[in-house]
């Protein structure tokens, strides 16, 4: 028996081309806060705690960039790689072996470009959990049906 119009069941794989982008995006700020950090820092005088505020920036974007391109590759335990979708729940297997269903207070949110889309929800164990999913993630002829059927979550 086939699946219903608004179920659906998708792998991930991992976005090269994204990798790409966030890297042009994060090693240039990154670098900017950690060099001007250091310069103010090195000076002394009045203008030392900018220079604290500056690395202190530059290392927190350098985690949270890093974060961002290890789940794009699904490379972090916490990554989805596979995403199943009926009428009741949302429901992600990760990269660490772990079963995560979103059953309560679920939300579909894509964004206005349409290159990737949020699910948030919270789980059998009352842990609100957030995800950020991009289309070059999925593979082409899948992704329509599963946007199709995430419209019905749609906040």
């Amino acid at each position: 028996m086939g699946r219903r119009w608004d179920e659906a069941v998708c792998r991930l794989h991992p976005d090269r081309a994204g990798v790409w982008w966030d890297l042009l995006l994060y090693l240039p700020t990154v670098g900017f806060l950690l060099l001007w950090g250091l310069k103010l820092w090195y000076l002394g005088g009045e203008r030392v705690y900018l220079g604290y505020l500056l690395l202190f920036l530059g290392c927190f974007f350098a985690l949270v960039g890093g974060h961002r391109v290890l789940r794009r590759l699904l490379i972090t335990p916490d990554s989805p790689v596979e995403i199943d979708v009926n009428r009741e729940r949302i429901r992600m297997r990760l990269k660490g072996g772990e079963t995560i269903s979103l059953c309560r207070e679920v939300r579909f949110f894509s964004d206005y470009a349409g290159k990737s889309f949020a699910l948030s929800g919270i789980d059998a164990t009352g842990n609100r959990r957030q995800y950020v999913l991009h289309h070059k993630q999925f593979d082409p002829d899948r992704l329509e049906g599963l946007l199709k059927a995430l419209e019905r979550y749609k906040a």
